[in-house]
């Protein structure tokens, strides 16, 4: 009986054990976990100086990820080596062989990327340790913000200055740092030298910038941190892709006996969309075939589409040339070629229109409006005249100019202001249209559109609390980039916006340094400065029918702050 009962005793406490273990794991059901994990303790404690170990320890406020965790440890200095991580619960042991370097101070980063096992929850901001193998630490720091939507998780690179030609990129950096989920980071332990300072959106986390895939933010500045302990403050960066490889003619294929759909490998820029940059070449009997007629596809924007000047010889070898070709960042291919996938089939087929800007029934400004249509083929501009008409609702005409930004685009634009909230007819007679193979359709298209009231715009005016005649002002949708205001400051540091779309809107300026009223990105290689900018700290949201005033709009030049 006793040896019974001490049996059932110890099954009794080896489940005890057991439920102990097990409660170790998130329970099934109740709220959800939104909490992220934090360290909580590490070895050495922050400010720890002469430390002689060679590895570190970080607690944290829960269990982690541990590939999350690897994945997201920065060390400045860089260390020769591969580190050894290894876990005891929810405290990481990692470890350095080589150990390091005597009288360094070393800032070890734990980035955002860190993840709880419980719901994936990130770490709100990045951790940072700071100890020194020497008698003291390096407290000189740099600080800034990377203004972008995928600003989260981006590297922070720093180097230290060595001369004009050198192209730090090509190495890894000396120093790392990571963004927070609002864009500020800090670069901290430094010593006192200078620094070129970089923010890349590194994929592989391989810590080399790579054109082809990484984003990046070029400085405004190099900075230098003298011997007196100093914090340099407002290092910003905007965050852009890079792109260096020209663009390439991927495919050609006839998709009948008058057109040529020509593939690229990215979008081409509409100056490129010229019939003069393309022609067939006959290999078989050495014959050149001009093109009539280029236009961008309506299908893909990678596509152009080719009207060849005559019926081709199907039978025959035949390759697209394309030449003087450049994508929109500007890179040029001087020529290229690829085989013609050729066809024989008919076409048959009546032009039509595939959109149109503004949408049939919708509202336009009266200011300046312009009038977009779009075609699906190329059309004879020599026929249309006299065939498109715009006029109000009473039937009054209305003068208009016609331009072509391809040969299967018009533009209408009127020539006199229109009348505000009213409404308006373009008349387009298509039996006009003809394309290549004179193909017509006998038929009248109406669009049917009206102007705005102009109590719809809202505004926004105010000062600036310098006076600087090289600063631009941007007003720019927080939800459509690409819908921005541009504005310089007057001689008394006024700025207002007026007649704009409602919406939320993200103030900013910079320095135009050169002059050409557009931002500078700068450049990695050859290296060029980015300009300067200043973000408003609000986002600001403009109601239709109200202009928001008096916005005083304060930037601050300082760069140092000494300790």
């Amino acid at each position: 009986m006793v040896k019974s009962a001490k049996i059932i005793l110890s099954s009794v406490v080896l489940s005890l054990i057991l439920i102990g273990c097990a409660n170790q794991l998130p329970p099934g059901g109740g709220e959800v976990d939104t909490i992220p994990p934090e360290i909580i303790e590490t070895y050495p404690k922050e400010g720890t100086v002469n430390y002689k170990e060679n590895f570190l320890e970080f607690t944290f406020s829960e269990y982690v990820d541990k590939r999350s965790f690897r994945e997201a440890i920065f060390i400045s200095p860089a260390i020769e080596g591969e580190m050894q991580v290894s876990w005891t619960g929810r405290t990481a042991t990692v470890k350095f062989p080589n150990g390091f370097k005597p009288n360094l101070t070393y800032v070890v980063n734990i980035g955002t990327d860190v993840v709880d096992l419980n719901n994936r929850n990130r770490m709100a901001s990045s951790y940072n340790l700071t100890f020194s193998t020497g008698n003291e630490i390096d407290r000189r720091t740099i600080s800034g913000k990377v203004f972008s939507k995928d600003a989260d998780g981006t590297l922070i690179f720093g180097y230290i200055n060595k001369d004009d030609t050198t192209n730090y990129l090509l190495s890894k950096p000396l120093y790392i740092s990571q963004v927070g989920k609002d864009g500020n980071f800090q670069l901290n332990g430094l010593a006192s030298a200078g620094y070129r300072i970089f923010a890349v959106k590194d994929q592989f986390k391989d810590y080399i910038f790579q054109a082809d895939q990484d984003m990046i933010g070029i400085p405004y500045q190099d900075v230098f941190l003298s011997e007196t302990d100093s914090i340099f403050k407002g290092l910003n960066f905007f965050l852009f892709k890079a792109d260096t490889v020209k663009p390439r003619l991927m495919e050609a294929l006839m998709t009948d006996e008058r057109h040529i759909i020509a593939k690229f490998s990215e979008e081409i820029d509409s100056s490129s969309v010229k019939a003069d940059n393309f022609r067939v070449v006959d290999t078989t009997y050495a014959l050149i075939s001009n093109i009539l007629y280029a236009y961008k596809s309506t299908n893909k924007k990678e596509e152009i589409v080719l009207v060849p000047e005559e019926k081709l010889n199907t039978s025959d070898q035949l390759f697209l040339v394309a030449e003087n070709f450049s994508d929109l960042e500007g890179n040029v291919n001087e020529s290229d070629k690829v085989s013609l996938i050729i066809s024989d089939r008919i076409d048959t087929t009546a032009i039509k229109i595939v959109k149109t800007s503004p949408q049939p029934f919708s509202k336009i400004d009266f200011l300046s409006p312009e009038i977009i249509i779009y075609f699906d083929d190329a059309f004879n501009k020599e026929k249309i005249n006299n065939s498109v008409h715009l006029t109000d609702s009473l039937g009054n005409k209305i003068p208009i100019s016609l331009s072509f930004p391809d040969d299967a685009t018009l533009l209408v634009k009127p020539l006199v202001k229109l009348k505000t909230d009213y409404n308006f007819i373009l008349n387009i007679n298509l039996n006009s249209f003809e394309d290549a193979n004179g193909n017509k359709t006998d038929s009248l298209y109406q669009l049917r559109f009206s102007t705005l009231s102009g109590l719809e715009f809202t505004g926004v005016s105010g000062k600036i609390n310098i006076q600087d005649s090289s600063l631009i002002l941007v007003l720019e949708s927080t939800v459509n980039p690409e819908k921005k205001y541009f504005q310089r400051v007057d001689a008394n540091s006024n700025f207002s916006f007026e007649r704009i779309e409602s919406g939320t809107y993200r103030l900013w300026a910079f320095e135009d340094k050169n002059n050409d009223g557009k931002y500078d990105y700068g450049w990695f290689a050859p290296f060029r400065f980015s300009e300067r900018f200043y973000v408003y700290p609000e986002e600001l949201n403009l109601r239709p029918r109200w202009t928001l005033t008096d916005l005083l709009f304060k930037i601050e030049k300082g760069d140092y702050t000494l300790e």
